[in-house]
């Protein structure tokens, strides 16, 4: 496939994107990096605003992991579409795209991997071992090879943001991790590439995910008991027709611990199947 014509740069190997970025740095720009896996949408876009807003130059990588995707789940049939994502990238004057296949980030012989622990059980992290493992590895070494001054990342995969900042923290790697608030349809579901394998009658259930922990969230806040509330409310999901439901939870915002108590920052967050999608979602305890 050719790549479009435009001023976006695509870079597909480790030395051209550092060489870019070290011009960069000669010249005293200031870097902003905003991982995705491609199928670019709204949501994403915001990511990249927030970015521009952050730094003078942006760079956006397009990597679909394969060390996140577990024995069977969608690797294959994930969507992938190439020259759409280049030309909303340059439209929004993106400057440096980095897109590797899989042999640049996980050539032969490599042996290393990146695991945060305790932030990354539970939730997500029971429903699909080792993803959390491939997330921690790959950012890494996408934070490494661009060397960023701030990375840009969405609250809708809020567990994940809690991780690559531990991560961080952590390894003491010297860049700021920026979470940006879910962005939604105007019925509430949040954006997701995954919500193109809803049918009509799916897109038309999927918003009440969305409507439920909002109240669960807001019944919290009001002294409401956690783990009855989120019981009703798994039960209420699979009443409006979703096919199942991971989990429907509260916890601590910062340290992902159990919440059981209205106090200090937390979130409601779940995790369901309809239809083909697997949808996760999760707000903020007023």
């Amino acid at each position: 496939m050719s790549e479009p014509v435009s001023s976006l740069t695509v870079v597909r190997d480790v030395g051209s994107l550092r060489r870019r970025i070290k011009a960069w740095r000669s010249a005293n720009r200031s870097i902003a990096l905003v991982p995705t896996m491609g199928a670019l949408h709204a949501g994403h876009l915001a990511l990249v605003e927030r970015a521009k807003a952050l730094a003078d130059e942006v760079v956006v990588s397009i990597f679909v992991n394969p060390t996140q995707f577990g024995p069977d789940e969608d690797l294959s049939a994930y969507p992938r579409r190439e020259a759409d994502d280049w030309n909303l990238l340059a439209a929004a004057d993106v400057g440096l795209l980095f897109m590797p296949d899989a042999s640049v980030m996980y050539p032969d012989q490599f042996q290393t991997e990146v695991r945060v622990t305790q932030v990354s059980q539970g939730l997500c992290g029971d429903h699909r071992p080792g993803h959390f493992d491939g997330v921690a590895t790959v950012v890494a070494k996408l934070l490494l090879q661009s060397l960023p001054d701030y990375a840009v990342f969405g609250e809708k995969d809020f567990q994940q943001l809690v991780v690559i900042q531990r991560l961080v923290a952590d390894l003491d790697i010297p860049v700021d991790i920026v979470g940006l608030p879910t962005v939604r349809e105007t019925d509430g579901l949040a954006l997701s590439s995954r919500n193109a394998y809803l049918s009509e009658s799916e897109r038309a259930i999927a918003p009440a995910l969305y409507r439920e922990i909002s109240a669960v969230a807001l019944d919290i806040a009001n002294g409401v008991d956690v783990a009855a509330r989120c019981t009703d409310a798994a039960a209420a999901l699979l009443k409006a027709g979703f096919d199942a439901v991971e989990y429907i939870e509260a916890r601590e915002a910062a340290t992902l611990a159990p919440l059981t108590a209205s106090g200090g920052p937390a979130r409601v967050l779940a995790a369901v199947a309809l239809g083909k999608a697997r949808l996760i979602d999760n707000v903020s305890v007023p």
